[in-house]
């Protein structure tokens, strides 16, 4: 029976939901959790842990995700059976599980056995072959330094589903693979084994167009949006310390014109400077380090800040051997510390004190030594190839156009200008009937609605969606039209609801949706534009049709 006190922490859960990304929800949602244990309502303590576990990831914070996990975990121990009739919740709480096992080897602020006994119960419940058991031993062992452990548990990973459910994302499981092999000193095993990843990219003989070369790793193997550009990322040293130059030249230039602009891609900088240092593209490198060095203040774990770090300290050192020591860098302010133009060499020596200190803050936890010496022979890493020049550094750098005569529409992820014909691309994807009136508007019946989707604004990059519901009102019931109209309002975000009079005696309840689409939309975000449309406003026409 759902007492007056269930349903006040079921409305602040919701009220929770509904509030902006940010550490207020999140101190809410804890409180709720909270709560819920105190007074015995184990389903909202989940579905509240739920909701703080998905905030944290979103937020990049992932280590903030292990107590919450923890306690879900302790939830279900005490009602085992809670979630027997629901075991989609159950595979999202072990996918959840393996994100705060990963954690700990991002940050030190986990602890080694937080990380353990999850990963232990996570295999009791799948069994030491599975694949994402599999996978955490190995990736565990190596961060410690256990090379032997880490080498028979990542046998055990590649012979295990790939596909496994709680496992991360199957199209990088390659470039996961590929790191690890390469960090292990196997550079041709490390390129065989991203492969799969880099199914549909072919080195170019001639540089293609930016859009074509990722429709063409798009029709690979792989689904994954983050391919092939991570494992180009990943096979950056490994083709440098196989002679293979120019082909890493091409897959580094390739994939940093996306990662130079992904907040989520910081952890794959450190392969671009370590390239660059190593492979003799000194200048590059540097420009690359003065337009990410801000991110190093933001970044997105302690292990991505300490490798971003090394590898730029390693690259400010080569270029201060090379006679760049006095070339100034612009480094911004941050907490304490002011603005300032550095030179290279004194950029480099704070750089590898911040690597160094976050390398032994890893090895305290840990109490191995591991961190530290793989940070060191960073450092002591010399170029494996010829210095290039920059000439030549500039052939790479060119960003070809376009064929005009050959317009290639954009892949399902990359934003786009809005255009009608996207629209009607989208709607055509949803396979169901409209008509296109003459001022460009695309018009639909969807059960007791009617809508027109139109682009407004100076530049048509405005997304308008009108709603009209098919039942209209008879003039008399204003104003309890306007009652409806507003309590809509009050309780939904979308649609916009409104009352128009066309002056035949009745009264038209209408709505509308407008998106602001300057920077540009992706098909697959224009899409989720529209279904939103579509099922908001059909819900409003049906309650207007229930209407007395």
């Amino acid at each position: 029976m759902t007492t007056a006190r269930d349903r006040g922490l079921a409305a602040a859960l919701a009220d929770a939901r509904d509030r902006p990304d940010g550490a207020e929800r999140c101190a809410e949602l804890e409180r709720i959790a909270s709560r819920a244990d105190a007074t015995g309502d184990p389903r909202t303590a989940l579905s509240a842990r739920f909701a703080l576990v998905e905030a944290y990831l979103h937020r990049g914070e992932r280590w903030r995700a292990v107590e919450p996990v923890r306690r879900m975990r302790s939830t279900l121990a005490r009602h085992p059976g809670l979630l027997d009739a629901r075991p989609d919740e159950l595979t999202r709480l072990r996918r959840h599980q393996r994100q705060a096992v990963e954690a700990s080897f991002g940050t030190p602020r986990v602890g080694l056995d937080q990380a353990r006994s999850l990963l232990d119960a996570l295999a009791a419940e799948l069994g030491e072959d599975a694949a994402p058991v599999a996978e955490l031993r190995c990736r565990l062992a190596d961060h410690l330094g256990d090379e032997p452990a880490a080498r028979r548990a990542y046998e055990r990973w590649s012979e295990a589903d790939a596909n496994d459910p709680v496992g991360g994302c199957a199209g990088c499981a390659p470039a996961r693979r590929a790191d690890l092999l390469a960090g292990w000193g196997e550079p041709d095993a490390a390129l065989a084994a991203l492969a799969p990843a880099l199914t549909g990219w072919v080195e170019p003989q001639a540089p293609p167009t930016r859009r074509g070369e990722r429709q063409a790793a798009a029709a690979g193997a792989t689904a994954c949006t983050d391919q092939p550009e991570r494992a180009l990322a990943v096979g950056l040293l490994p083709w440098l310390r196989t002679g293979a130059v120019t082909r890493a030249a091409r897959a580094h230039v390739h994939a940093y014109r996306r990662h130079r602009g992904e907040r989520t891609a910081f952890p794959l900088l450190a392969a671009h400077l370590r390239f660059c240092a190593l492979g003799g593209y000194l200048h590059r490198g540097l420009e690359i380090l003065t337009e990410q060095l801000p991110e190093l203040d933001r970044p997105a774990d302690d292990l991505s800040a300490m490798e971003f770090a090394a590898a730029g300290a390693l690259l400010c050192g080569l270029a201060t051997e090379a006679g760049l020591g006095g070339r100034r860098i612009h480094r911004p302010g941050h907490g304490s510390r002011l603005a300032a133009e550095v030179d290279v060499a004194t950029l480099g020596t704070q750089l590898q004190a911040l690597a160094t200190a976050l390398a032994g803050s890893f090895d305290a936890r840990n109490g191995t030594g591991h961190q530290s010496g793989r940070i060191a022979s960073w450092l002591a890493e010399r170029p494996l190839a010829a210095p290039v020049s920059l000439a030549a550094e500039t052939e790479f750098d060119e960003e070809p156009e376009a064929d005009p005569a050959e317009p290639v529409p954009p892949g399902p992820e990359e934003p786009a200008p809005l255009d009608a014909a996207l629209l009607a691309a989208a709607l055509d994807a949803r396979g169901e009937p409209y008509t296109p009136e003459p001022d460009g508007t695309l018009a639909g019946r969807w059960g007791e609605a009617t809508i027109q989707f139109r682009l407004l604004g100076r530049h048509g990059d405005v997304l308008h969606a009108r709603v009209v519901a098919q039942r209209r009102l008879p003039a008399d019931r204003r104003a309890e039209a306007y009652a409806f109209c507003n309590a809509w309002n009050h309780d939904r975000l979308l649609p916009a609801a409104y009352v128009h009079e066309p002056g035949d005696g009745t009264l038209v309840l209408a709505a509308g949706v407008s998106t602001d689409l300057s920077c540009g939309v992706a098909p697959a975000q224009l899409a989720v534009l529209v279904a939103a449309a579509v099922r908001t406003g059909t819900a409003y026409a049906e309650a207007v049709a229930a209407l007395p």
